[in-house]
């Protein structure tokens, strides 16, 4: 297939218009001077609305249940498990948890749910990072809809204007999402005792925050950040072997950070939502031994 070229001076903006003469109000896009003559808004016959959507659903479903979660303030220990919306647990009215991070930094003049505090963090590092951002531009600005179809927008100036230039933080939020990854693994390794402190124990809950953390862990090691922090500003990989193997597996792991970020994101929703029924006394936790 060919296509036009429109001239960017003096000659018609689109077929079948005099020379000269401005594009119709509205147009952007593909109908944009300069751009190919193409009069369709995309040239695309796959279904490429469908992945689009699911994102949609899927990031406002889980807007809405840990918005939820996050100011409700209850439920979110059942021992030896503590959810992950919640921990460290920061501020004085947080549920006394045996040998948790139960540290009330903040004493006693927060009133509202702990877990606003500490959700700063790891909200800050999935929204700043780059598949996120890919995922809600498209998903709730169409900024673009999807690849090779129309931005529907008359104007574009990336991440240079405030708000969007604070995305450019990202990686001071990776800084932080690490010491939280850590926190979390310590709970895990909490989770491997009964009700009553004794160590030796595992019930469901501990494969449950196990699984959690993990895709915690391999997510956040994912990240575009950690893998300039590796292997970055480094002329001679072969001077640095130790850096450049580290590279190697994190780029690997790089390759699926999209698969990671949503299984990640699930999996710390399921995990709350374990601890929620637990301490709610919608069930008693299994216990292997």
């Amino acid at each position: 297939m060919t296509t036009e070229t429109r001239a960017p001076q003096g000659g018609s903006d689109r077929p079948g218009q005099p020379a000269g003469s401005r594009p119709p109000s509205g147009e952007r896009g593909v109908h944009t001077p300069g751009r190919a003559a193409v009069p369709a808004r995309h040239l695309r016959i796959d279904r490429w609305w469908v992945p689009r959507t699911a994102t949609l659903v899927g990031l406002l479903a889980f807007i809405g249940y840990s918005t939820w979660r996050a100011f409700e303030g209850a439920n979110y220990y059942a021992a030896p498990y503590v959810s992950p919306f919640y921990s460290p647990c920061l501020a004085d009215n947080c549920e006394p948890m045996r040998g948790g991070a139960d540290w009330g930094l903040f004493g006693d003049w927060w009133r509202l749910s702990p877990a606003l505090i500490v959700l700063i963090f790891p909200l800050g590092f999935r929204l700043t990072c780059y598949y996120y951002r890919k995922a809600y531009y498209r998903a709730f600005w169409a900024s673009p809809p999807a690849c090779a179809v129309a931005e529907p927008h008359s104007s574009y100036s990336g991440e240079t204007r405030f708000p969007l230039i604070l995305q450019n933080i990202h990686r001071y939020f990776f800084y932080l999402a690490i010491p939280v990854a850590s926190i979390l693994t310590y709970d895990v390794a909490l989770g491997f005792r009964n009700p009553a402190g004794e160590w030796g124990h595992m019930g469901l809950g501990s494969l449950v925050l196990l699984v959690n953390v993990a895709l915690i862990w391999a997510y956040t090691l994912s990240c575009h950040s950690c893998r300039h922090l590796v292997g970055g500003r480094l002329r001679h990989f072969s001077r640095h072997p130790v850096r450049y193997r580290a590279w190697q597996w994190v780029s690997r792991l790089n390759a699926r950070h999209m698969l990671l970020a949503w299984l990640s994101l699930a999996s710390v929703g399921i995990a709350d939502l374990y601890v929620y029924l637990l301490a709610s006394g919608a069930f008693t936790d299994p216990r292997f031994f």
